[in-house]
């Protein structure tokens, strides 16, 4: 599928969102959140949900959290327009409330869909409900800032996956902050092993594959070029640790 057939078919996705009643959300919200950015990128970021902001202005990551996901891109060199950017769900939970289950089942085929069309090497995910899609049963503390393959029912089969703490994280604990922009450092490497796993193995491996990056490698790939392959270094498997974001709103 070339570029101009992925945006036409990311335009048909969201605008059978724009007018979705799957679930209860669509009472409440402004405008639904598609997502955007160019279908010619291999990096999607998926977050959790609109919030104030985006439901006002129906862009994703827009408000205090779209400022540090803003922060974030640049600390490797990379931009939003670079990089495709949606939630879980796409309409807003009232008052900033976590997405139900049944309202996550709805939105699931739209995300689905969207991963579908763009193809993407890497998928990055950003808080506990969208790192839940890609890694189930899994604690937060314990797995960002590695990746691993991603499922193939997903909707992105031949890709990896990275997770990282929502950007609103570091907003409520001031203390993530570091720890976001390290596992930042280490997106550009898990990129460059997307790629070299795409282009190497027709077929993913058997099993769950699970590292860290460790950013020192250095490496800072554009996610919409088409850079050959280099070593991302030696991945640094870390220990297990608490999760101080359990209980904290993720907008």
């Amino acid at each position: 599928m070339i570029e101009v057939e992925r945006q036409a078919a990311l335009d048909a996705i969201g605008a059978e969102v724009a007018a979705c009643t799957n679930c209860r959300l669509h009472v409440t919200r402004t405008n639904a959140v598609p997502g955007e950015g160019t279908a010619a990128t291999e990096v999607v970021f998926v977050g959790e949900g609109p919030g104030f902001n985006e439901d006002r202005q129906g862009k994703p990551f827009v408000g205090q959290a779209g400022a540090k996901l803003d922060a974030l891109l640049a600390s490797v060199l990379w931009s939003r327009q670079e990089v495709f950017i949606t939630n879980v769900v796409k309409c807003r939970p009232p008052e900033n409330r976590d997405p139900e289950p049944a309202e996550i089942t709805a939105c699931a085929p739209f995300l689905t869909r969207q991963l579908e069309v763009l193809d993407p090497a890497l998928v990055v995910t950003l808080g506990r409900f969208s790192m839940a899609r890609f890694y189930p049963g899994a604690r937060i503390g314990q797995v960002h800032g590695t990746f691993r393959l991603a499922d193939p029912e997903s909707g992105a089969p031949n890709a990896l996956t990275y997770a990282m703490y929502h950007p609103a994280a570091a907003l409520h604990q001031g203390s993530l902050n570091e720890t976001l922009f390290r596992d930042m450092q280490g997106v550009p490497g898990a990129l460059l092993e997307a790629r070299k796993q795409r282009s190497a193995a027709p077929e993913p491996a058997p099993g769950p594959v699970e590292a860290r990056v460790d950013p020192a490698a250095g490496a800072e790939p554009s996610p919409t070029s088409d850079a050959p392959i280099q070593a991302v270094g030696e991945l640094d498997p870390e220990g297990a640790e608490s999760d101080p974001t359990d209980q904290l709103p993720l907008f």
